[in-house]
């Protein structure tokens, strides 16, 4: 009475997640390449309640779902990992960081009960992505994110929580290999259909 709850997907009084809107977490995975020959597995897509649910998740502190988005990005992870990895999240922005208070990407590796890396930082903020378009968000990012060592012989996959035009998961490769680390892929709890397949070659496996 005091805290009610309601549900993250769709809203339904008295559960975090309804049974409806968890079934909804659930399904096939999306696989494929980015532009740059990056191997992208993503769980979701950014789409109906599982878009509702993480919105939730990162923009209005709904962290008590971090446990069940956790476990679709770990599902994720399992597929795209070839061999024995570091697994290194995009760090967010300071704006966004301070804003939510905490990092999204991180809380559900923690969640999920998988270590990480963090072996990249921002070196420019840039425009908010939200803002632009496909084109603009590629020269947004370049040079935005850079290795805070050497990473020679380090086997790194990258993990994000949603991905956009695929944009910024480029970006992070590049400063990995200029670093001297080997990409061995990315995975992200969900992607948007509308702009990703369009920068790659996707499809579903179960």
């Amino acid at each position: 009475m005091l805290s009610p709850v309601y549900c993250a997907g769709c809203g339904a009084a008295d559960r975090a997640l309804c049974a409806r809107c968890r079934a909804a977490l659930l399904g096939p995975l999306t696989v494929g390449r980015l532009t740059d020959g990056t191997p992208l597995v993503s769980a979701l897509r950014y789409e109906g309640p599982a878009r509702r649910a993480i919105l939730l998740f990162k923009e209005q502190g709904r962290t008590d779902i971090a446990a069940a988005l956790g476990s679709r990005l770990a599902t994720a992870i399992g597929a795209a990992v070839v061999g024995p990895v570091e697994l290194v999240p995009l760090p967010p922005s300071r704006g966004s960081l301070a804003r939510r208070g905490y990092d999204p990407v991180r809380t559900l590796l923690v969640a999920a009960g998988l270590p990480s890396s963090a072996v990249l930082r921002r070196r420019s903020a840039g425009v908010t992505q939200k803002t632009l378009d496909r084109d603009s968000r590629r020269s947004n990012v370049v040079g935005s994110l850079v290795a805070r060592a050497p990473l020679t012989g380090r086997r790194i996959l990258l993990v994000d929580d949603v991905t956009t035009t695929g944009a910024t998961i480029e970006e992070a490769a590049r400063a990995v290999r200029e670093a001297g680390g080997a990409v061995i892929g990315a995975a992200t709890l969900a992607f948007t259909p509308r702009l990703l397949p369009d920068r790659g070659e996707f499809s579903r496996i179960p």
